[in-house]
């Protein structure tokens, strides 16, 4: 390009599984080339700021690697033979194979599989579409959010929460399970804005010193799934000391009274015994937020992954309430948006459709699901057949060596888009080659913050990969269903029956702007009209056996788990797999700064940044175990073992481990990775994946190692 020539930029959105939803500014070079990525400047919450990951997602795009044919196994499952094939061939023998299994077990053996690999709502929700025609079995999507959003809407009654933006606007910024340097890199924007303009302080609650605990002025490393004692502890010090604000407790709250009696014995000894933390940081820590009224909890999904987390994240939010931080513009509690950003998917979706006797699958039990566990199956028929778009289930769903081996049954037919030879890919039957969020039309929602954001398509993909919609279109039209309402649309047809039903304009109006910023105005964000709850009021004593929540599971499905030992007030509860002495470590799978979940695994820049699967391991354990830095360790409990390198790091309680970010598996000896160690079973009340609640032991790897198991 011409120096002199004028760069040409277009406009998105990012359209991964993260919180923030960047909007994006693109370099574009040509009509299928782009440059650098930048976060938009003109948007309130992105403020100019991306991820260095995002900002060279011309890696991904143009990765010698990407998948440009569709293909069909031609050999075993797993071996890595395969036939080109056209797209109408791949697509009538994937239809042929429904068709089949249906004819056999009835509709119910068809499980469409999804998540959000993009978080667009065309590309990621259109195949709900397809599910409900057919009568195909349900789909519980429940791996990331469950635990955090039902502890925090069985407090506050609805998914919303003080403008994520007022961080900047605050004294004291709470940053709790969640390691945003890392995973929503536009928190520490208005947080450390707050600090250089205000003098703000930035706490950090985490199991570990991670990145973003390296910028706190006041850092709490507690051990994994003891948050509630912490914030019960914290409690505690505010009604001693009268810190607590009792006036907005008893306007805004179920119970203040019952509160402070069961909080009496929960001493900061107590929780310091179950912590790991001091007396003095828990104290030092209570004060602080006691008295500074402008104090912003930014509460993560750190809570997603205990099987405590629901119970976890209630009681951190409950210190918002005992303080009465919501009443001021900088304060409150913040988690997500996603109850007020809204749009009517009922025609994308085809739930018009929707029978409800149609059974529903837990899609974080993957595993159980395709082995044939009475309990997975509700009832129904075995899974014959799958459709997967959007996520790599035999990478990162829990228990693996029980997902691989469903996904090796004989009778399973497996059909996977996707954008890359992911490990999913690699042990399906037929692999069609998927679009990037560059080359189609799509619109986002930013659950992080308060903006539905257009991503138009701004560039040709290359030939050969089409989009998620064209999928469900060519197989709606294959299996019978075509003529029915929702099918035969566009992209942009969808998205303006999605704008048109919420006022917001249509795509080309709506392309102009670029987003629409629905935050709810400063009454309703801090609850000062009433929480969602019918009286209104913030519940300390939440309903755990059936209460509301934005991702309840359906009535068919029941409540999960032992909710029956779920605490009437905030508590600490033991619902974790606790280290015993033939499991003496806790491991946790931690996030990794340069991969997305299994998503950038594939490009060499963070490949390189992140080196190679390794366990962070307190030094005093591993002389211990009698390890050193680097050596190579076999790290295991009743569902497998893995070996990792060891990388000595002071910054995590002893006893506790972090393996960080979801590399492939075929970056590991054996062939298996991290998620072997994790458990399918459903944490209480409504599901989840508990994957960083492990207990494991640990041992030096032997030196014949370099094998692969089932």
């Amino acid at each position: 390009m011409n120096q002199h020539t004028k760069l040409r930029i277009g406009h998105s959105a990012c359209p991964h599984d993260c919180p923030s939803t960047c909007a994006l500014d693109v370099e574009l070079l040509d009509s299928r080339t782009i440059g650098r990525i930048h976060g938009a400047k003109g948007n309130s919450y992105t403020a100019g700021v991306v991820c260095a990951k995002v900002a060279r997602y011309a890696d991904r795009v143009h990765h010698p690697d990407r998948l440009l044919k569709p293909l069909i196994r031609s050999g075993a499952k797993g071996e890595g033979n395969w036939k080109e094939a056209s797209w109408e061939a791949a697509l009538d023998l994937v239809a042929e194979k429904f068709v089949a299994a249906e004819e056999k077990y009835g509709s119910e053996t068809v499980w469409p599989y999804f998540y959000a690999g993009t978080m667009g709502l065309v590309q990621r929700d259109g195949i709900e579409r397809l599910r409900h025609a057919k009568k195909y079995s349900g789909f519980f999507g429940s791996i990331c959010t469950n635990l955090a959003w039902t502890g925090y809407v069985m407090g506050t009654g609805a998914l919303r929460g003080s403008d994520p933006r007022e961080m900047a606007k605050s004294d004291c910024v709470v940053i709790w399970g969640t390691n945003a340097v890392v995973t929503q890199v536009n928190v520490m924007t208005h947080a450390i804005k707050a600090r250089k303009e205000r003098g703000a302080k930035i706490v950090v609650i985490d199991i570990y010193e991670n990145a973003t605990m390296k910028q706190a002025d006041m850092g709490l490393v507690l051990k994994p799934g003891t948050d509630a004692a912490l914030a019960c502890a914290v409690m505690h010090v505010l009604f001693r000391e009268e810190l607590a604000d009792r006036a907005y407790l008893e306007k805004y709250t179920d119970d203040p009274k019952g509160l402070e009696a069961h909080l009496a014995n929960k001493t900061p000894q107590w929780a310091a015994d179950i912590t790991g933390l001091s007396v003095e940081e828990i104290e030092a820590f209570a004060r602080l937020i006691g008295t500074t009224r402008k104090t912003f909890f930014r509460l993560g999904y750190g809570f997603s992954r205990q099987r405590n987390g629901s119970v976890n994240m209630h009681a951190a939010l409950s210190v918002a309430a005992v303080t009465g931080c919501w009443q001021y513009e900088g304060g409150g509690a913040f988690h997500s948006n996603s109850g007020v950003l809204k749009l009517n998917g009922e025609l994308l979706e085809g739930t018009r459709f929707r029978d409800p006797n149609i059974r529903y699958l837990d899609h974080s039990r993957i595993g159980p699901v395709l082995m044939n566990h009475e309990d997975a199956l509700y009832g129904g028929p075995p899974v014959t057949a799958l459709l997967i778009q959007n996520t790599n289930p035999m990478n990162v769903a829990p228990e693996q060596r029980l997902v691989k081996r469903g996904f090796l049954r004989d009778d399973l037919f497996t059909c996977v888009h996707e954008q890359f030879m992911t490990d999913t890919a690699k042990v399906a039957d037929v692999v069609l080659p998927a679009t990037m969020f560059l080359e189609h039309d799509d619109i986002y929602k930013g659950g992080g913050n308060q903006h539905i954001t257009l991503g138009p398509k701004l560039i040709d993909p290359p030939e050969g990969p089409r989009t998620n919609h064209y999928v469900i279109e060519e197989l709606g039209k294959r299996l019978g269903v075509s003529h029915l309402p929702g099918f035969g649309m566009t992209e942009r047809q969808h998205i303006d029956v999605m704008l048109q039903k919420k006022g917001l304009g249509d795509f080309d109006s709506f392309r102009e702007e670029r987003w629409a910023d629905l935050q709810p105005d400063f009454d309703d964000a801090h609850f000062l009209k009433g929480f969602g709850h019918p009286d209104g009021k913030f519940r300390f004593k939440p309903q755990w056996d059936g209460g509301i929540a934005p991702n309840k599971p359906p009535k068919s499905m029941g409540i999960f788990g032992p909710y029956q030992s779920l605490p009437e007030f905030p508590d600490h509860v033991d619902l974790i797999e606790v280290a015993d002495d033939e499991h003496p470590f806790r491991l946790a799978t931690s996030p990794a700064r340069n991969f997305l979940n299994s998503t950038f695994a594939e490009t060499p820049v963070s490949k390189a940044k992140e080196v190679r699967p390794e366990l962070l391991l307190h030094p005093e354990d591993a002389t211990a175990l009698r390890v050193a830095d680097g050596d190579r360790v076999e790290v295991g409990n009743a569902r497998g073992e893995v070996v990792l390198h060891a990388k000595l790091f002071d910054g995590i309680k002893r006893g506790v481990v972090i393996a960080e970010g979801i590399w492939p598996n075929s970056a590991h000896e054996r062939g298996e990775g991290i998620n072997v160690l994790t458990g399918a079973d459903a944490p209480a009340p409504y599901g989840g994946a508990a994957v960083h609640d492990n207990k494991v032991w640990i041992r030096p790897a032997a030196a014949d190692t370099a094998h692969t198991r089932l």
